[in-house]
C-alpha cells in the first residue's frame, strides 16, 4: 500500500496556458477540485503552448497527476494543486 507524501504547500493553479506551473518542479501532483463544476486541467511542455492535452474533473473530486518536472499545468478556472510523492 502506497502512502502520499506532501512535499510542497498547496497553491492555486494558473487559470489559462499563460499562467501555467510546473508546481514546484513537481513529478507528481495532488489536485482537488473544491468546486461545485466540472473542470478542465492542461498540461503543456511549456508555459502558453498550443502543444496541450486535455483532463477533465469532476467537482469535488481528487486526482493525483503524475508529469515530467519540466511539464507545466494550468486549469480553465483555479484549483488547488500540491506537489506530493508517493512512499511505501
Amino acid at each position: 500500500m502506497s502512502r502520499i507524501r506532501i512535499i510542497g504547500t498547496e497553491e492555486a493553479t494558473g487559470a489559462n496556458a499563460g499562467a501555467a506551473s510546473s508546481i514546484g518542479d513537481a513529478t507528481v501532483v495532488r489536485l482537488h477540485n473544491d468546486t461545485a463544476a466540472i473542470r478542465t486541467v492542461g498540461v503543456s511542455t511549456v508555459v502558453g503552448a498550443a502543444t496541450t492535452v486535455y483532463f477533465t474533473m469532476p467537482a469535488g473530486s481528487v486526482e493525483f497527476l503524475e508529469k515530467y518536472s519540466s511539464e507545466v499545468i494550468w486549469t480553465d478556472s483555479a484549483m488547488k494543486a500540491s506537489k506530493v510523492g508517493y512512499t511505501n
